[in-house]
């Protein structure tokens, strides 16, 4: 079951595309974050989905809101993604221990072994404000996104 709205979102460390390390907790008191997960990299819905926050992404990072989108995909299919793309927020890798974070929010099916389509809004002090989680051929609806970080 999916991490619940009023939990405190698992930290984590995850390498992004450029093989850095990301830290849930680096914007604890700093900024929300959007923590998005999608199932692969190259796939129609989530080529779909993360062009789309591409282009709205202003709304996504800036001052106040950082963006991160993970999937169980390599650090090296990510970077050539965001090349492709023009993604220019960070995509985080949750290859090796395969799909440890998505497990701990909740979001990895087992059968397919990739995540299903969660979103978790985390406010500045770590705790889970708002929450969707789709299957996977369902695309999310990102003004639903930003209604949710109006309320932040």
């Amino acid at each position: 079951m999916a991490i619940q709205v009023g939990e405190k979102a698992p930290d984590f460390e995850l390498k992004d595309n450029h093989g850095r390390a990301v830290r849930l907790a680096d914007f604890r008191g700093e900024k929300n974050v959007v923590l998005v997960f999608y199932p692969f990299a190259f796939t129609g819905v989530c080529t779909g989905e993360l062009g789309a926050l591409r282009d709205s992404r202003p709304a996504f990072v800036n001052d106040g809101t950082q963006l991160l989108a993970v999937s169980n995909d390599s650090i090296h299919t990510l970077r050539v993604f965001a090349e492709q793309e023009g993604l220019e927020y960070p995509l985080l890798s949750d290859f090796w221990p395969h799909g440890n974070i998505s497990r701990a929010y909740g979001v990895f099916d087992e059968d397919k072994g990739c995540a299903v389509r969660g979103t978790f809004i985390i406010d500045k002090e770590g705790v889970v404000r708002w929450t969707v989680v789709n299957g996977l051929p369902d695309a999310r609806d990102l003004n639903e996104y930003v209604k949710a970080l109006d309320t932040l």
